[in-house]
């Protein structure tokens, strides 16, 4: 077993996949249909976990996601749901969540029941954190495309609990949700804002995330962005916190559009945990 792993690992890192080792062992755990192998203890592979083994690590080494050949992704407590023209959610993603889960647990503790709304939810992956990990939130998220939004519902109902309770819509994150507007306490996304020039290089997704997903329009990519600030002003109660993702190099101009809508105080950039500008969080002024 430990030989097929190893020969799998050095055909991924050829085809320049980036955690090659740590792959070929993930592809090895789905051939067998366990969640965790132990090498030193697994079993020698034998001609049908050969073959299966080899049509996986072939659709790697092709560059197809991993999260799309295994079928799920893990995002903080959650085991979700992946699948082609869905977006794969991304760890630093897990940053953001934690701060509008943050700011909803204080309000909890305070003695509230806080309203979160995530714009942009994809495939639900930070409203049902935050659901799970504050279960006296109400929390409710809109999502454009109807792939997506299925992907979301399947995740609610795998989750389980207070995912199930989430309010997952169909809509733009433009116009979304005019029945919580002023009621909101806390307003989380992770849009759209790769420019147009700027093509992601990996084939993972350049190839396999829906454009919908990645590119936030205009020249600059931030047409989506500045559309989610705008419904976060309208939705936001006074004092309200807003938490949204862009790319690192935003910074800038993020914290410029959120300071021109003139409805928010404390605008800063926060850091994901390799230490760069990956979000920008605001308060909703009085």
């Amino acid at each position: 077993m430990r030989e097929a792993v190893d020969g799998a690992a050095r055909v991924l890192a050829e085809a320049g996949v980036p955690s090659p080792w740590l792959d070929a062992l993930a592809l090895a755990e789905h051939a067998l249909g366990v969640e965790r192998v132990v090498l030193a203890l697994a079993p020698p592979a034998d001609e049908a976990f050969l073959d299966r083994y080899a049509a996986l690590v072939e659709r790697r080494r092709r560059r197809e996601p991993l999260q799309h050949i295994v079928g799920w992704m893990p995002f903080r407590y959650l085991r979700l749901h992946a699948a082609p023209g869905t977006f794969v959610v991304r760890p630093e993603t897990e940053v953001v969540a934690g701060e509008a889960i943050e700011e909803a647990a204080r309000l909890v503790a305070a003695g509230g029941r806080p309203v979160v709304v995530d714009l942009c939810t994809v495939s639900g992956a930070i409203a049902l954190a935050v659901a799970t990990e504050v279960p006296m939130a109400r929390v409710h998220a809109v999502e454009i495309s109807p792939v997506a939004l299925a992907t979301a519902r399947r995740n609610a109902e795998a989750v389980g609990g207070a995912a199930r309770a989430v309010d997952l819509r169909p809509g733009d994150a433009a116009t979304a949700f005019a029945d919580l507007d002023g009621a909101v306490d806390v307003v989380v996304a992770n849009p759209p804002y790769v420019p147009p020039d700027a093509v992601p290089r990996d084939p993972e997704v350049r190839d396999h995330d829906p454009g919908l997903a990645l590119y936030g329009g205009g020249a600059d990519g931030l047409d989506v962005p500045r559309a989610v600030v705008a419904t976060a002003a309208r939705l936001l109660r006074p004092g309200g916190l807003l938490v949204m993702e862009h790319a690192e190099v935003q910074g800038a101009a993020v914290r410029e559009a959120v300071a021109a809508t003139g409805a928010f105080t404390q605008v800063t950039t926060r850091t994901d945990l390799t230490g760069r500008e990956r979000m920008v969080v605001a308060r909703r002024a009085g």
